[in-house]
């Protein structure tokens, strides 16, 4: 009894903030629906006929990010007013990318579309929240079309991967991947990289197995549940941005960074850009116990 005691303990410790949110999220869909039925509303979720009720969840979450972690964002000015391609990491759980989202619309009233996998779409129970929010499979059609009506789009090239597979030590894991760099391109608009300090520390995956990797790799589904939720200290930074430069040539760029295409250079930058950030903000490899000290720390605010 004993040992099913401490077991049953230690899976409510370890799982019950990252349930609790998925419970949160589930509860934010269900406030959409009643709003939604209540004012007989078929308007077009992007549109600002939602944005009472947007206002209200957005209100609700930075509330929770508030208490829970201390919650800064930080850069804001760095964000063009008009459109712009967002970089950032992932977390294992990406809660702090759901902050800024609170905050940027509760303090510029700005909408970010958020490019997520394909798997999230798959999620039952969501539809209305994803397309109130803002979220987009992320073709490049997509994409395109949201910066020529002049939003931010936001994604993350490490992905449910790095959510998976990155650690601690906050290694970047984008692989191969380009096609932001090439919209951002195609699009004439400016990469801003952004970057939550403490996110692995707030919560964090098991460690890396074969077996999860291979499943990960055939099946491209998380099946590695994230665990944790201590209330350490978040602070978002949004960092310069890379902007557009229709005067330097592909020449130019390769001469300089070894790369095969000016797509291929505006990912060596951005990377190195995002890299900064959590070089410049993120005690590496990463620290539960600072995380939460840092809580009190008057300071650095």
């Amino acid at each position: 009894v004993i040992i099913a005691s401490l077991t049953i303990s230690a899976i409510l410790v370890f799982f019950i903030v990252p349930l609790t949110i998925v419970f949160l999220i589930y509860l934010s869909n269900i406030l959409l629906l009643i709003y939604q039925r209540n004012n007989d509303l078929k308007a077009d979720p992007l549109s600002d006929v939602w944005d009472s009720v947007r206002k209200t969840i957005a209100s609700f979450w930075d509330i929770y990010a508030r208490i829970w972690h201390g919650y800064e964002l930080h850069g804001v000015e760095n964000l063009p007013e008009g459109p712009g391609m967002l970089v950032y990491y992932h977390g294992a759980i990406p809660i702090d990318y759901l902050y800024f989202l609170s905050r940027l619309f509760l303090w510029k009233k700005r909408l970010c579309l958020s490019v997520a996998d394909h798997f999230v779409f798959r999620l039952p129970g969501l539809k209305l929240l994803l397309r109130v929010t803002g979220v987009i499979p992320g073709t490049r059609e997509e994409c395109l079309v949201a910066l020529k009506n002049g939003h931010l789009v936001s994604v993350s090239p490490g992905g449910v991967r790095e959510a998976l597979f990155s650690d601690e030590s906050y290694q970047l894991m984008w692989g191969n991947r380009k096609g932001f760099a090439q919209v951002a391109l195609d699009a004439k608009v400016p990469i801003i990289p952004m970057y939550t300090q403490n996110v692995r520390e707030g919560y964090r995956m098991f460690k890396e197995r074969r077996i999860f990797r291979q499943l990960y790799e055939s099946t491209r589904l998380p099946f590695t549940p994230p665990y944790g939720g201590l209330p350490v200290k978040f602070r978002t930074y949004i960092g310069k941005p890379i902007p557009y430069d229709p005067n330097i040539t592909t020449e130019e760029l390769v001469e300089k960074v070894r790369y095969f295409s000016l797509q291929y250079s505006i990912i060596y930058f951005t990377k190195t850009a995002v890299q900064a950030l959590i070089s410049k903000h993120q005690t590496i490899p990463g620290n539960i116990w600072k995380a939460l000290l840092e809580r009190f720390d008057k300071h650095r605010k």
